[in-house]
């Protein structure tokens, strides 16, 4: 919310609604128009014969939300923002509308998705070859911390569809190993998250080189006025979806906290609770890298089974540990926010906020990672005395009460 509320003051959402809705009429004309067609099954959306059987074997049955509302219009060829919580599905949205409109028969690229980090641009190239399993689809991933040469091999090679971070797309282009001529679909994903670590300019930069009449896409949790000067520059009467914040609702996740008044008593807290959370797959969120570090020494010398991860660590043992994470064989994830939008993982029921988030935003990219697609979750947060205003907060943003832990949270998960 950069620009909107001064620095340790209390979120107003009146204040915050307001300045959106001077953002989004533009010149006195409203800027987007909304697009409120709901299909409520995949099938009656008008998608390629091959395309469903992606869809339906990738395990999904119905659409979300924020499907039945976005893959139609974007198989339109429409500019869309669509605005939804992480883990509704955005992914698959444009994904599938994306996969519908390719020319399977030119192997070019001409589908440009940029994502914040790499492992959600790894968690996207996933699920796009998944989906266009049946169609043949040729998808690459142009992320930081792999090999220049073996991207430019695979780009030379031929793909329909690359998605990446936005410092590496960049420079496949300045080296022209990328080629913009053919691509027609520009998708950023997690927009908000894009723009407050500062890939502005490159953003910018990359659009100035892709052909004129290219469809934009733009989806994110949240619209800070950045994202919105984005859609106003580079779109063309876009429509907007919106799955509206009130109805951001954490559904499905039940969410307590635990006073633990002194920040030395999170760890013995975290102890008692640990039992319970290696019967499920749990991620503990901590604020810095230095105390993912610390929190893991101090768990593993007690003999608890742990694995961490965050943005210092090379990308190789990033992979492995994700991997391993994925697979189940390792229970219990310490990270920071940076992997917050990164960790997909189907069996994740707990999250504990070990340290609260330092914006009212992530929590909502923390927690929205538990009970995915109508899973149920938990979510525990560890109060101190310093962090009452920002749990106050927190509630208040997302219009939710967080109780405090019952003493039989197993039976929970």
């Amino acid at each position: 919310m950069a620009g909107l509320a001064p620095e340790g003051s209390q979120f107003d959402a009146r204040q915050y609604d307001t300045k959106m809705n001077e953002l989004l009429t533009a010149d006195g004309q409203d800027f987007f128009t909304s697009y409120d067609e709901v299909y409520d099954s995949f099938d009656a959306m008008g998608l390629q014969e091959n395309l469903l059987r992606g869809i339906y074997a990738y395990g999904f049955e119905k659409p979300s939300a924020i499907q039945q509302r976005g893959i139609v219009p974007f198989c339109k060829g429409l500019d869309v923002i669509q605005q939804a919580q992480s883990g509704t599905g955005k992914t698959a949205t444009f994904c599938s509308g994306i996969l519908q409109q390719l020319d399977y028969g030119l192997v070019q690229c001409q589908a440009l998705v940029l994502a914040p980090t790499r492992e959600l641009a790894q968690q996207i190239e996933k699920v796009m070859r998944a989906l266009g399993d049946y169609l043949g689809v040729k998808v690459h991933a142009c992320v930081g911390g792999t090999s220049v040469r073996e991207d430019q091999r695979i780009l030379s090679s031929g793909v329909h569809v690359v998605v990446g971070t936005p410092g590496r797309v960049f420079d496949m282009l300045r080296r022209q190993s990328l080629r913009p001529d053919y691509i027609r679909m520009f998708v950023l994903d997690e927009a908000d998250e894009m723009l407050s670590r500062g890939f502005k300019d490159q953003i910018y930069d990359i659009f100035q080189l892709l052909p004129s009449k290219v469809q934009v896409g733009v989806f994110s949790a949240t619209m800070p006025p950045e994202a919105l000067e984005i859609t106003r520059k580079f779109m063309n009467k876009p429509v907007r979806i919106l799955v509206k914040r009130d109805e951001l609702t954490l559904e499905g996740i039940k969410q307590f906290h635990v006073n633990v008044e002194k920040e030395e008593w999170k760890l013995e807290t975290l102890c008692d609770l640990y039992e319970t959370l290696a019967i499920t797959q749990s991620v503990i969120f901590v604020n810095t890298r230095r105390k993912v570090d610390w929190l893991t020494d101090k768990m593993r010398s007690r003999d608890h089974t742990v694995s961490a991860t965050h943005g210092d660590m090379d990308q190789n043992t990033r992979d492995i540990i994700m991997r391993e994470f994925r697979s189940g064989s390792s229970r219990v994830l310490i990270t920071t926010d940076l992997l917050a939008r990164g960790i997909d993982v189907q069996q994740v029921s707990l999250v504990i906020n070990y340290d609260l988030p330092t914006q009212p935003e992530n929590y909502l990219h923390r927690i929205g990672r538990s009970g995915r697609f109508g899973r149920k979750g938990v979510a525990i947060n560890f109060v101190t005395r310093e962090d009452e205003r920002m749990l106050f907060d927190i509630q208040k943003f997302y219009n939710v009460v967080i109780e405090e832990l019952p003493s039989n949270v197993a039976d929970l998960l």
